[in-house]
């Protein structure tokens, strides 16, 4: 997952709302999300190579994403997959105590009313704040080109008409306007790389954006869930409300 918008707290109908674009090299196999036939509480996507995900929402009210932290000058570390960081989290097992040993992450995590950040870079693990953030694959509202233009077409569709809110976010995963040269961030990759990782939504033939996906949860606790697949147009849409303990 390369880009989270988070809307938190700060809409009056739904304190948490979420557009997210999954950027992945396009020979890595994945399912597309759904309740896991061996863990029915969780709605997600599978990575089908190491058996994480990337970003779920739990009947129980937990929201779970992670992004990797991409600076290809940090030494590689041969750790576990981080994709089982989002299924712990959304079972309610999540222990950060030895982030370190990941190779570098942001996560966002917790139960809807008391969502949290962690990083294993700095590291930083604290509540997150109200209001709208981006995260990218760097910290969490770094200004990175992408970041802020998602920031800022967030807060344009929560001011907009609530009927067009999802096909707003929807529109927003789909930017693909690359970024200027020197606006771009430095993280290692070639200028070529660095330009075309820099959109929203990611065109690459190789790597690219593999699906975007749109949260809603109401403060009822009823979840508006769909995930847009590409290139195959798969469409997931799911609506639930969340079992409180």
């Amino acid at each position: 997952m390369c880009l989270i918008t988070i809307a938190y707290q700060e809409h009056p109908r739904f304190p948490l709302i979420v557009a997210a674009n999954r950027d992945e090299f396009r020979d890595r196999p994945a399912e597309p999300a759904r309740f896991w036939p061996s863990a029915p509480h969780i709605l997600a996507g599978r990575d089908v190579r190491a058996g994480g995900t990337w970003l779920g929402i739990s009947r129980t009210g937990r929201f779970a994403a992670i992004t990797n932290y991409r600076d290809l000058r940090r030494p590689p570390i041969a750790g576990p997959t981080r994709g089982a960081l989002v299924k712990n989290a959304l079972d309610g097992e999540l222990d950060l105590g030895d982030s370190s040993k990941y190779e570098g992450f942001n996560l966002l995590h917790g139960p809807v009313e008391a969502m949290r950040y962690h990083n294993n870079i700095e590291p930083v693990d604290a509540a997150l704040t109200p209001g709208i953030h981006g995260l990218s694959n760097h910290f969490l509202n770094t200004p990175w080109p992408k970041v802020d233009r998602a920031k800022a077409d967030l807060r344009e569709a929560l001011n907009g008409n609530e009927r067009d809110l999802v096909d707003s976010l929807f529109g927003l995963l789909a930017n693909a306007g690359i970024a200027p040269d020197g606006e771009l961030p430095d993280t290692g990759l070639p200028l070529a790389q660095e330009r075309a990782v820099s959109s929203i939504f990611i065109s690459g033939s190789e790597y690219g954006t593999r699906c975007s996906t749109v949260v809603l949860v109401d403060r009822e606790g009823q979840v508006q869930f769909e995930e847009r697949t590409y290139p195959d147009n798969g469409r997931t849409v799911e609506t639930f409300t969340l079992v409180r303990p």
